[in-house]
């Protein structure tokens, strides 16, 4: 006789403990994503930014915005505008709003390697904060774009160099000029040859050289005698006893003379009026008129004489007349 099979017993509360076991799985998922969207600052207050560029290139959702290598807002979401502009609405967390600024610069750079990023630029913090929902102009510097403008100025460089390079050119007739001016210079004459040209007139430059030295070597002994002769003349006209010497001590002995020239000539005009007031003495007056006049007849002689005295010892004589009264 057969035996029947005997059965496993079954888990107490099975039902209990597998829904148990649903719900904490349940609530584990949704903590993980709670916790997902936290860290990803899905409950994190924000506020906008709009940028507003001409094209946006690179730019996707979620993209972020950085502030000194450090995140500081995400792309939200982008679309065109009547003018054919786009428009870029940023999230901005309100903790890292304080580095954005009135005056703050947005710029979108696109490298060769890479993607775009999106930069913010503040020059003073102490300018006033970027309100909620502002609007900027973004900025766009890329660098593919100036290849073109790039290999255009470098295909015409390489053009000027192929150019100067050519057997023809410009450069390469001044070097042969050059070449041929050092050539010269090695020669007898040295440098003049170089710049002269031709040995004929180095060596006609030389013989003006050696007359020219000549000349001045010339020039310098006469120079010299000049000098010497100028100084004889000198101590002759203006040294000790000379002829400015022996003119100033025959004009001190003049102006004795003429002052007793000029005290003769008092006497006379004493005498004149003695004989405008004596009428009757004419006789004597007469007598001291001639006394007189020999007196000044003598004076000027005396005069006459010294004149001629300074003439003869003078170097420039000239005719002196004195004319008795």
């Amino acid at each position: 006789m057969e035996r029947a099979p005997v059965r496993a017993p079954l888990i107490k509360n099975m039902e209990f403990k597998v829904g148990l076991l649903l719900v904490l799985t349940m609530i584990l998922a949704a903590g993980f994503l709670f916790y997902a969207l936290f860290a990803r600052g899905a409950f994190e207050r924000t506020q906008r930014l709009i940028l507003v560029t001409e094209n946006a290139e690179g730019v996707e959702a979620g993209m972020s915005m950085t502030y000194a290598g450090f995140p500081v807002g995400q792309v939200k979401r982008m679309n065109l505008t009547e003018q054919g502009q786009v428009r870029i609405e940023m999230a901005i967390p309100v903790k890292d709003a304080k580095w954005l600024r009135e005056t703050s610069v947005f710029t979108l750079e696109k490298s060769l390697v890479g993607g775009a990023k999106i930069r913010a630029f503040s020059t003073n913090l102490k300018d006033p904060e970027l309100q909620d929902s502002a609007e900027r102009p973004l900025y766009t510097g890329d660098a593919a774009a100036e290849i073109p403008e790039i290999l255009a100025k470098v295909k015409a460089i390489l053009a000027n160099v192929n150019d100067m390079t050519k057997g023809d050119s410009s450069i390469n007739q001044s070097l042969a000029n050059v070449k041929a001016v050092t050539e010269r210079m090695t020669g007898e004459y040295g440098v003049i040859g170089g710049v002269l040209g031709a040995p004929e007139n180095a060596r006609k430059v030389v013989q003006a050289i050696d007359h020219t030295n000549s000349l001045l070597t010339s020039l310098n002994g006469v120079s010299l005698k000049a000098d010497g002769m100028l100084g004889k003349t000198d101590q002759r006209v203006f040294g000790q006893g000379g002829v400015m010497d022996e003119a100033q001590k025959s004009v001190v002995q003049i102006n004795a003379i003429l002052g007793d020239v000029r005290e003769s000539l008092k006497k006379a005009d004493a005498i004149l009026a003695n004989g405008q007031a004596i009428s009757a003495d004419v006789k004597e007056a007469t007598t001291d008129i001639a006394t007189l006049r020999t007196e000044v007849d003598d004076s000027l002689t005396k005069v006459n004489h010294l004149i001629n005295e300074i003439n003869r010892k003078w170097p420039f004589s000239r005719d002196v007349e004195v004319k008795l009264p």
